[in-house]
């Protein structure tokens, strides 16, 4: 018997899969979607004959008895997951019920929505004497954060952020942020990263959230904030430098 395998199927553009999680997609004779999410072009993958779920109509319990009926009849079952599931995937209670089952599983990792917001901005997270560290996160909506997790704590740190689920509380985001952000920071907010129809809103902490209230961004985008967003920065990694010696260069000395 083969295992089923959860794919992130990548933040929007369907060549964003992986290769193996296409061949995985390709081969499936079930396909369990997240269709409110992903871009159903991607569906242009599947065999002819495969038999597809929009898993938006559907609960946890039907979720994971249609893999477990469908596997038990011998089908090569696919759960495709926007992004990567590992983020805000909500696949632990899938798998966990699944195991119960005692049916195996495999997690095939994806694109996730930030790093296509990076890309889409041109722009590096991480930058030497700037910021070294990337921060996930959300705001408390309808999912909860913890109190040690609110951004307005998470701020202090004026690490890289990268904010999901938010943009329709971009004043409340905006409001914590300025807790530890000066008001000049960088921002971008994404929306629908790396689909035909992506959008880039770019501004500062005290002026973008009128920017994206004018777009009339309401869901499906990524905030991303820091001051490694910084266009006027000129930092330099040591990677590089020619007078830097590593394990595979000699460095110059000039």
């Amino acid at each position: 018997m083969s295992t089923v395998m959860f794919v992130g199927a990548g933040p929007g553009d369907i060549e964003l899969i992986t290769l193996k999680g296409l061949r995985a997609l390709q081969s499936a004779d079930i396909i369990i979607w997240a269709g409110s999410l992903i871009n159903p072009e991607i569906l242009t993958y599947a065999k002819k004959d495969a038999v597809i779920f929009n898993s938006a109509t559907m609960n946890l319990q039907e979720i994971v008895g249609c893999i477990v009926d469908h596997y038990n009849k011998g089908y090569k079952v696919v759960r495709l997951h926007t992004g990567d599931p590992s983020i805000f995937g909500a696949i632990d209670e899938q798998i966990r019920e699944l195991r119960r089952n005692n049916i195996p599983i495999e997690v095939i990792p994806g694109v996730s929505s930030f790093t296509a917001a990076a890309a889409s901005i041109q722009k590096e997270l991480t930058l030497p004497e700037v910021s070294q560290t990337i921060i996930i996160s959300r705001i408390s909506g309808k999912t909860p954060v913890p109190n040690k997790e609110d951004l307005a704590l998470l701020s202090m740190h004026q690490a890289t952020m990268c904010i999901f689920l938010s943009v329709h509380y971009i004043q409340e985001v905006v409001d914590k942020l300025l807790a530890g952000y000066p008001e000049s920071t960088p921002i971008f907010v994404v929306e629908k990263a790396s689909w035909p129809e992506q959008r880039i809103v770019k501004g500062t902490l005290n002026n973008i959230a009128e920017k994206v209230k004018e777009a009339e961004i309401k869901k499906t985008a990524m905030i991303l904030v820091g001051n490694a967003l910084n266009d006027e920065l000129a930092t330099c990694s040591l990677l590089y430098d020619q007078s830097f010696q590593h394990e595979f260069r000699t460095g110059v000395k000039l």
